[in-house]
């Protein structure tokens, strides 16, 4: 693996995570600290690394060689809220379908973790979608297997989500018009309520992704990026189950979504209609969350 010591090889400016940070203040003060941070992380671990990965908007992360020549990721976070829970997560699944947390600096937001060979990801996979998507329930079953990190660890589904509704309805004041009211009512009350309906409470990935489910060696694939909280399983398949391809890009996608929440549902022993419900929440929640930034695409 070739060396790249260049501060100007390491953070270009097409970078996504330097051209997403670059737009807040405290998003360009972060950058200015990265090229230390990484120098730092660097010498104290003993690292040998690799052009970064280009990818990710709150990440900084780039394949390495630790001191036995063993291939590993670097992967230096911008502080945020979401990213607290990583660590704590991983540790918690112990490499039981999530990649291995070798070392860990909290200080610096710096995790040395499992390197995924070849790291093609489930998105865009041949498999027919039915079969990637059991295969990526059955990953997030194991997952939910794990015994969860101490309390305080983690933040807690219910009480985050909380605080999503209280900000879903504010945003909707002041962004209205152009969206349901009754929609954002509905998913700001499932917000609230659903998570005290759980008949168990797991560690939930946070982002689970097709993306975020990459081919590996040690298993077949392995659980990347998590966004780990403590609580109601059902929060997690939403991603999995809307972006294994477009389920609207079929000419009639209820029979679509239908057979999909249901053979997903199956694998995971879980209510297909908390699920759909989940998703009506998640979905409403992310729908003003982009509306609220300034990228015009969304």
């Amino acid at each position: 693996m070739a060396r790249i010591p260049h501060d100007e090889d390491r953070f270009p400016a097409q970078l996504p995570v330097v051209a997403q940070l670059g737009r807040s203040p405290s998003g360009r003060a972060w950058l200015d600290r990265l090229p230390g941070i990484v120098r730092e992380v660097e010498e104290r671990w003993e690292l040998r690394l690799g052009a970064p990965f280009h990818g990710g908007s709150c990440s900084w992360v780039a394949p390495c060689e630790r001191p036995d020549g063993s291939p590993a990721v670097l992967k230096v976070t911008w502080p945020h809220r979401e990213a607290e829970g990583e660590a704590p997560g991983l540790r918690a699944w112990d490499g039981a379908g999530a990649v291995r947390l070798h070392r860990w600096d909290r200080e610096r937001g710096a995790l040395l973790i499992e390197r995924c060979t070849p790291g093609t990801p489930l998105t865009g996979h041949p498999l027919p979608p039915a079969e990637r998507l059991a295969l990526a329930a059955g990953l997030l079953r194991d997952l939910w297997a794990a015994p969860a990190p101490p309390e305080g660890e983690l933040q807690r589904v219910d009480l985050v989500c909380a605080e999503w509704a209280d900000v879903l309805q504010e945003r909707m004041i002041r962004l209205r018009p152009g969206y349901d009211p009754g929609l954002v009512a509905l998913g700001a009350d499932l917000l609230r309520t659903l998570p005290a309906t759980a008949a168990r409470e797991v560690v939930v990935h946070g982002d689970f992704n097709p993306g975020n489910v990459l081919a590996a060696e040690r298993l077949p694939w392995l659980a990347i990026d998590p966004k780990p909280m403590a609580g109601d399983p059902a929060y997690d398949p939403w991603p999995l189950l809307t972006q294994i391809d477009d389920p609207f890009a079929h000419p009639d996608p209820r029979p679509v979504l239908r057979d999909r929440y249901a053979l997903v549902a199956e694998v995971l022993d879980e209510d297909p209609a908390r699920l759909l419900a989940w998703s009506v929440a998640r979905g409403v929640e992310s729908a003003l969350w982009y509306a609220d930034t300034d990228d015009p695409e969304a």
